[in-house]
């Protein structure tokens, strides 16, 4: 089993910046993809961002230029940059561990 334990989201303005970390236990291998996931009111989880061991990464279009996700193996650890937020940023964010483990989700709100 893999546990996922988040902290950071909150609210802020839009314009804002904040900042989500994901911290991993368990039964790790270090390199396995990470990444944050997200899901507002009425709409169906998506991808924001993953990172591979490589430190390669993807990115879900409405976030390039904005949000950067960032790893560090050694202390199994994700953070999640999002910077210049906007009002449909709002969600509840969620850490990803391939290939089904999550955590139990923080919640992003930026007002107008």
């Amino acid at each position: 089993q893999v546990q996922l334990v988040e902290s950071g989201g909150g609210l802020v303005q839009a314009g804002g910046s904040l900042r989500l970390s994901c911290v991993a236990s368990g039964r790790i291998v270090s390199t396995n993809v990470m990444g944050w996931y997200r899901q507002a009111p009425g709409k169906q989880r998506e991808m924001v961002a993953r990172i591979f061991y490589s430190g390669n990464t993807n990115y879900a279009d409405s976030v390039k230029g904005r949000f950067t996700i960032s790893r560090d193996n050694a202390k199994n650890t994700v953070t999640l940059q999002m910077n210049s937020l906007k009002p449909e940023d709002t969600a509840v964010y969620y850490c990803w561990y391939y290939s089904d483990y999550w955590g139990q989700g923080t919640q992003v709100t930026v007002s107008s």
